[in-house]
């Protein structure tokens, strides 16, 4: 049995469910209070069109250093040859978007509406960011997540031409590196993420990555819209 939450104040993580993995709690709202008091402890929403609002903390957790990213050859070509412009922030909503239509083309998706308009919300705060890859005018790739202080929290990432969401990794991985921070959540492991230099972490250890980087306040962030070079 999980508890129903009434206000943002969530339960230790090692109190999650075995199976399903991870599973903590369940009730409150997408808002940035109960947001931004979950990412800071480890804990993401993810439920599907007609649940409950649920909140989840797997253990392991696949994490990301922002210095320690793979390239193989092919993708370091990729890079070499500029097929894409990479922007960030510059069209947070169309990234959200693009993820959850990607998904639903799939056979279904977590990204609601209320969840797209959630995180547009903490992208208004300064909380959100996209990384984008542009390609004659269109958008063609993407990634989108939560920055607190040092941590950032991996969301979602689509592609629709090759190497896209790759490249908006790679380069997500320069920004977060530029600014000093020490981990990417990636929250589940998936084989792209591996071959880029995803590991698995137990999640006390992830927990105590985020003490170290998160401050008692975490302010918001206003990224440029170019990439580091």
């Amino acid at each position: 049995m999980i508890p129903w939450l009434d206000a943002p104040h969530f339960p230790p993580v090692d109190r999650a469910l075995i199976q399903p993995n991870g599973l903590l709690a369940a009730g409150g709202a997408l808002d940035p209070e109960w947001l931004l008091a979950a990412y800071r402890r480890g804990i993401f929403p993810w439920f599907s069109a007609g649940e409950p609002i649920l909140w989840w903390s797997p253990n392991p957790r696949m994490v990301l250093d922002p210095t320690q990213i793979k390239i193989s050859r092919s993708l370091a070509k990729t890079l070499r040859q500029d097929r894409f412009e990479v922007r960030f922030d510059t069209d947070f909503a169309a990234v959200i978007h693009a993820c959850g239509a990607l998904r639903a083309e799939s056979g279904g998706t977590w990204i609601t509406p209320a969840m797209e308009r959630a995180y547009a919300r903490l992208h208004e705060l300064g909380y959100a960011h996209s990384v984008e890859c542009w390609q004659d005018g269109a958008l063609v790739g993407g990634a989108y997540g939560v920055a607190l202080d040092r941590a950032f929290f991996g969301e979602s990432m689509f592609s629709r031409a090759r190497d896209a969401s790759k490249v908006a990794l790679v380069h997500l991985s320069r920004r977060l590196e530029a600014r000093g921070f020490g981990v990417i959540d990636c929250q589940m492991s998936t084989a792209h993420l591996q071959s880029m230099g995803g590991i698995e972490i137990a999640r006390g250890d992830f927990v105590r990555t985020l003490e170290r980087l998160i401050g008692p306040q975490p302010a918001p962030q206003r990224w440029a819209h170019t990439p580091e070079r």
